[in-house]
């Protein structure tokens, strides 16, 4: 290893949960007690270091995924740990997607007494998308209706996972004053007089010893499946199996994402943080562990490149945040994957295909700039001095190029329309946007070419007005806004063949192009244009199938009904003729821009809307009326669980234009005393009268439906 650095001794993690789980609670815990901070910063104070931005604090929640580096010890070693902390809430899912492809391991936090939340549903499929092996962390112990095993169980049923329980609380809700250690089988203790800075390690307690040796019997039978070693022991004599062999066991099954180790606690009470450290350095993997890392040429996908954790290969980073800084201007967020990266030298943007030289490098915590000369493989920094840097950019040599695996971002499913109050602050509002929109991958700008409005689209409500709120904070731009619009798309619903025939004379050269395609619906699970070329005998000469593909690839961007985008088509160009001199690219690209239009109108065309996934947290007497509601808000109700601390937990899919304002709704009809989530879930077909309405209201092609 360069510099004397040994990756063993990394972990690069991450903290996910729901909203409100206690993620930057733990965060904070975690830099206090590895002495990062000398002082805990609360959340509902305001005070969190690792929720820095103003909107952040007003809410209370996080908006921003943040990044910093603190050490650990841990079994006679020091762990540099690389922590992220990021948002709960659905409408910023972006940041959690783009710091799990980067992480080497993630502490899933759950509240002991919501338990498997929907977010909590959504970061975990994130995680198993990029393979990240996780640790457990039921917070919130000390909460009227907390139950630890009732989470393991809830993980196991819900999440499909494999809940290992490696701690076990020492009582719950207003009775928690500790843990069981099932590795040590010893009883962990805190003292609130140094804010559970120190603490003893005790023997278990008599009355809990029996239930001690249950579940550590429950433990050793899990573990034992991912261990050939502590299997032979277990089935001879467990009491054999010694501390040394369960760790090993236990890491081992963790980062084969065999089990979840489960861990216990209350961040807010300041019980249960050390051990969580003491886990992540134990069963977290270190980039040495996740090894190599596979690219591919940029000359050809289908060649694969390999790259190792170590600063003798050739560098190769990914960047996976851009943020605006007022101070040092664009900041570029990545994880160097194998080479080191250094201030003042030059990568190569397999994208751009450009070399870019970095001024500074940083380490980061939170929106703090700790600068430094280098960045070694295996570690994650942020430079500036980057002219053209988008989110999922891959950088390396520009001797020994690579190409990693970019981020797919969701689509946004709500726009609003926005000007600036005076005319003179419209350059300040373009510069904003475009700042904006090149931070967060989920956030578009358009401007509707029949009105010529600015529509800005986002995740959600909160999304979109936590944007404005920048706009007028950071870029000084004080807007107007129009009321939400949900963001339809169009499809169609069933297959025609058609031949068009593009001619223009005017004197001189013409244009002339003729096709013959069969337009319909995409193959399952296909995105975007499926285009397949059947032309034989050179009847459409090789040079103009592409445009004809553009065409087509152009054509789905404006549907036939009212302007809304088509995510998915298949095309098929069976035959057609040209001209030797009329016909050209360009040609061709219109007349299948106009087969769009015609073979759309044919096929049946269809307007889809967003469904959000709704839960409702209620209590029983107000069940009724908020079924009743949602009945009239064209909802699907999918399930009702009973009982999460004496509430009723409703589940619902509703379309999301009948959703805007909801959560006032919901206060007025349980008197304040109902909570709900909602998150993206699928697009699908609207019922030909609202179409109707809808198409009506945005002058679409009523006819056609």
């Amino acid at each position: 290893m360069a510099k004397g650095t040994d990756l063993n001794y990394n972990r690069n993690i991450g903290i996910m949960a729901h909203i409100d789980a206690g993620k930057t609670t733990t965060s904070e815990r975690i830099l206090y007690y590895t002495g990062l901070t000398h002082k805990i910063g609360e959340v509902h104070d305001g005070g969190a270091t690792m929720d820095w931005m103003e909107q952040e604090q007003e809410r209370g929640i996080t908006i921003t995924s943040a990044a910093t580096t603190t050490f650990w010890e841990y079994a006679g070693n020091k762990y540099k740990i690389n922590l992220i902390d990021t948002p709960g809430h659905v409408d910023f899912t972006v940041e959690v997607e783009r710091s799990l492809r980067i992480l080497d391991g993630a502490v899933s936090t759950f509240c002991a007494v919501g338990g498997v939340e929907p977010q909590s549903e959504t970061v975990w499929r994130q995680a198993d998308k990029y393979n990240v092996p996780r640790i457990g962390y039921v917070n919130k112990m000390d909460r009227s209706g907390a139950n630890f095993f009732e989470v393991c169980r809830q993980i196991n049923e819900v999440l499909k996972a494999n809940a290992c329980p490696i701690q076990i609380p020492v009582g719950s809700e207003e009775t928690f004053s500790g843990i069981v250690d099932l590795v040590k089988m010893k009883a962990i203790f805190w003292h609130n007089e140094t804010l559970g800075a120190e603490y003893d390690e005790e023997e278990i307690p008599a009355s809990m010893l029996q239930e001690a040796n249950e579940w550590r019997d429950k433990m050793l039978e899990k573990i034992a499946e991912c261990d050939d070693v502590v299997m032979q022991k277990y089935f001879d004599d467990p009491t054999t199996i010694t501390e040394e062999e369960i760790r090993a066991a236990i890491r081992k099954g963790t980062i084969a994402m065999q089990i979840v180790p489960m861990t216990c606690g209350s961040s807010f009470k300041n019980k249960g943080v050390q051990p969580l450290l003491d886990a992540v350095c134990a069963y977290l993997p270190s980039p040495l562990d996740n090894g190599h890392i596979i690219g591919t040429s940029p000359d050809d996908a289908s060649i694969e490149i390999e790259r190792h954790p170590t600063s003798d290969e050739p560098l190769c980073a990914l960047a996976f945040k851009i943020a605006t800084d007022p101070y040092v201007g664009r900041l570029c967020y990545f994880r160097v994957y194998s080479g080191e990266l250094t201030a003042g030298s030059y990568v190569y943007n397999t994208r751009s295909g450009k070399k870019e030289r970095i001024s500074r490098l940083f380490q980061m915590h939170s929106n703090k700039q700790n600068p430094k000369e280098f960045i070694s493989a295996g570690d994650i920094g942020a430079g500036v001095g980057f002219k053209d840097i988008r989110t999922g950019d891959t950088l390396c040599s520009e001797d020994a190029q690579i190409v990693l695996e970019s981020m797919d971002f969701p689509k946004p499913v709500i726009g609003v329309a926005i000007e600036p109050k005076t005319q003179k602050d419209l350059d300040k509002l373009g510069n904003g946007l475009a700042k904006l929109a090149e931070e967060d991958p989920t956030f578009h700008v358009k401007t509707n070419e029949e009105t010529g409005q600015t529509v800005i689209e986002g995740m959600g409500e909160l999304h979109l007005e936590i944007i404005i709120d920048r706009l007028k904070r950071e870029f000084k731009v004080e807007c107007n806004q129009g009321a939400p619009q949900v963001s339809y798309k169009e499809a169609i619903s069933k297959e025609v063949q058609i031949r068009e025939v593009y001619k223009k004379q005017s004197g001189g050269r013409g244009k002339f192009a003729d096709i013959i395609v069969k337009v319909g619906p995409a193959d399952e699970g296909v995105e975007g244009l499926q285009f397949v070329d059947e032309v034989k005998g050179g009847n459409v000469p090789k040079e103009f199938i592409p445009a004809v593909q553009k065409g087509f690839t152009t054509a789905m961007k404006n549907g036939v009904l009212a302007g809304y985008q088509l995510d998915s088509l298949k095309v098929t160009l069976i035959d057609g003729s040209f001209h030797p001199v009329d016909s050209d690219q360009l040609s061709f690209e219109i007349c299948a821009n106009i087969a769009f239009k015609s073979a759309c109108a044919k096929a049946g065309p269809v307007l889809l809307e967003p469904i959000m996934k709704l839960e409702v947290v209620t209590p029983e007497e107000s069940m009724g009326d908020v079924i009743g509601d949602l009945n009239k808000r064209r909802g699907h109700l999918e399930g009702m669980d009973s009982n999460r601390s004496g509430a009723r937990v409703v589940k619902a899919k509703v379309p999301l234009s009948e959703m805007f304002g909801y959560v006032t709704s919901l206060r007025t009809i349980t008197s304040g005393r109902a909570t709900s989530t909602m998150e993206f879930s699928h697009y699908a077909e609207v019922s030909k009268s609202i179409a109707k309405e809808i198409l009506t209201e945005a002058k679409g092609r009523v006819d056609l439906l």
